[in-house]
């Protein structure tokens, strides 16, 4: 991996322009930037050598024909925001995403590593976070202890040696997100053992505990957990706290909690600022159109809270956290150089960003995209099987109703499911998951996704494998080729007819596309789902968590039907 150090050398020059032998790259003069210790705003110049700040006080550097010399008379400067809780691959991927994120001044993220985790070996999956490293922008990473589902071969991926493996990166910064707790609870000593493993590390655990009582939370503090997102009321966050967790405010499109809790918190008068993060949590493309942490920044301005605080819980506050701050969230001497440049106080979108010494955005325009890296590494979605008659039968006694975007119970069959197309009058529809590789094969019904609609085919899944859902079996199939000739994305077909195409070429579940041209063919796609009568938030959460066993009641997994209380198959999965 890319060592995140100086080079002795690189050192070496940086304590020479501290003497003033040599002159740095970039100096910004009349300079108020936001101090995180100090919790204040301090005035002086801050001297960038390449990707680090060298000095930041009072003193002038030594001043040659190639330093680029900036006032900043009349500005703000913060220090990047830090994102602490990416999914980095909700249709957008890492690239795209931090290219867009860095033009609204989140110049790091902590990502979660799953996607490259159950498609790639490590050497591979390495290989993409060592590209990502290069570029001027921070990556970190989490590695999951579980797959948070059903998988057939999850003792085989999910080892000590290729955990282990991950936890051993300096780049990781925690474990987790631990969506399969309960396990844990239940005397899982393989996952105690990758907690344990990064304890020693120096790392910590994020938890994944949603509506979780306080004898779960103290259970789960004692077995390791530092942290959690999942607060959906002051109260719950009140009583994270009381246990010492870390607490991470989401707002995300299927939970956006933030404002709601930040009024509490000002309501109440909780002097807890500075123990506080907050997180988008993974949202989907569209939801970004008004922002990622700047968004956040922004909404805790608006409840109240003291705008030093707002700025640090999107930056010194994570850092600390972490245990970083030697490199991030602090502007202050021998931290890497990640800036915003602001036009006043009450405006978190930065008129400027640097982040690694690189200027990315300048009075008010974009000047750099980040590079794109090699995807090659990702296989292709290549479905090389055909499907068949007997693939579309459909008897089970009972399907999959949504209750919202992402909860689902059981409910009774109540159509006749040997015809080739079922009624519109009714909310019910087909729905498969089907292996990648056409192994084998899960067919029931869903009930509440979208009574008009003919054919959908998605390999954005938990798992990379196939969802297919509609009232028409021609229309499904229609959908499933055209997924393949595209190898992989999210397909919507009518009459025979695609009426929808959005494209995943990366390993079928990430888009090669900017964030902006990504936005449109999301919004498209949703537009054309909601004429067809999905009424929920986000269906692109819906494709993802329709395997997701962290969450109740019933799921459709590898394994079959799953009951996620009881946890059991209901119905096995049919080889094909």
């Amino acid at each position: 991996m890319v060592n995140p150090l100086w080079k002795n050398t690189e050192i070496r020059n940086q304590l020479k322009i501290v003497t003033k032998e040599i002159a740095p790259d970039l100096v910004l003069i009349n300079a108020t930037y936001l101090h995180g210790i100090f919790k204040k705003w301090v005035t002086g110049t801050i001297w960038i050598s390449g990707d680090r700040i060298v000095y930041a006080g009072k003193e002038m550097p030594k001043i040659d024909d190639a330093t680029e010399v900036v006032d900043m008379t009349d500005k703000l400067i913060v220090p990047g925001y830090i994102e602490p809780h990416v999914h980095p691959s909700q249709l957008y991927n890492p690239q795209s995403f931090a290219d867009y994120a860095a033009q609204g001044g989140t110049t790091m993220f902590l990502s979660d590593n799953l996607t490259f985790f159950l498609a790639l070996e490590n050497k591979k999956a390495f290989s993409l976070l060592d590209q990502l490293a290069k570029l001027p922008f921070s990556f970190y990473w989490w590695t999951r202890f579980d797959s948070q589902t059903e998988l057939n071969n999850e003792d085989q991926l999910f080892t000590s040696t290729s955990v282990g493996e991950w936890l051993d990166r300096q780049d990781v910064l925690l474990g987790g997100e631990l969506t399969g707790w309960p396990k844990l609870m239940a005397g899982d000593d393989q996952m105690l053992y990758w907690i344990q493993k990064a304890k020693m590390g120096l790392k910590k655990i994020e938890g994944h505990f949603p509506g979780a009582s306080e004898k779960t939370l103290a259970r789960m503090r004692l077995l390791g957990a530092d942290g959690d997102h999942e607060a959906m009321t002051v109260d719950e966050v009140e009583m994270r706290l009381l246990h010492g967790y870390g607490v991470t405010l989401r707002h995300s499109s299927i939970r956006p909690d933030l404002p709601n809790l930040l009024k509490g918190i000002v309501e109440r008068e909780l002097n807890v600022f500075d123990k506080l993060m907050m997180t988008t949590d993974g949202s989907t493309p569209a939801f970004h159109v008004d922002g990622v942490m700047d968004l956040c920044i922004k909404i805790a301005l608006e409840a109240g809270v003291p705008p030093i605080d707002a700025y640090m819980m999107a930056s010194y506050n994570v850092a600390r956290y972490y245990n970083v701050t030697s490199l991030h969230g602090l502007i202050a001497t021998g931290r890497y150089a990640n800036l915003n440049i602001l036009d006043s106080m009450d405006n978190p979108v930065p008129s400027g960003v640097i982040s690694k010494g690189v200027w990315l955005k300048k009075d008010g325009k974009k000047v750099q995209s980040l590079p794109n890296i090699d995807w090659s590494i990702l296989p292709d979605l290549d479905l090389d099987y055909e499907l068949t008659e007997g693939d579309f039968q459909f008897s089970m006694p009972f399907g999959i109703e949504m209750i919202n975007d992402v909860i689902t119970k059981p409910y009774t069959v109540s159509v006749d499911t040997h015809d080739a197309n079922l009624s519109k009058s009714h909310d019910e529809s087909f729905l498969m998951l089907i292996d990648k590789k056409g192994q084998w094969r899960v067919n029931t019904l869903i009930k509440g996704f979208a009574p008009g609609l003919d054919g959908f085919a998605s390999s954005y899944t938990n798992t990379g494998d196939i969802i297919l859902i509609g009232k028409n079996r021609e229309d499904m199939w229609l959908a499933f080729n055209e997924l393949k000739r595209i190898k992989g994305g999210i397909i919507l077909t009518e009459n025979g007819e695609i009426i929808e195409s959005l494209p995943l070429p990366y390993g079928g579940v990430m888009s090669d596309l900017s964030m902006e041209e990504l936005i449109d063919q999301e919004k498209a796609l949703k537009k054309s789902l909601n004429e067809r009568g999905y009424k929920h938030g986000d269906a692109v959460y819906t494709l993802l968590f329709l395997q997701a066993t962290h969450l109740p009641y019933v799921r459709i997994t590898q394994k079959g039907i799953y009951d996620v209380m009881n946890k059991k198959i209901l119905f096995p999965s049919f080889m094909r």
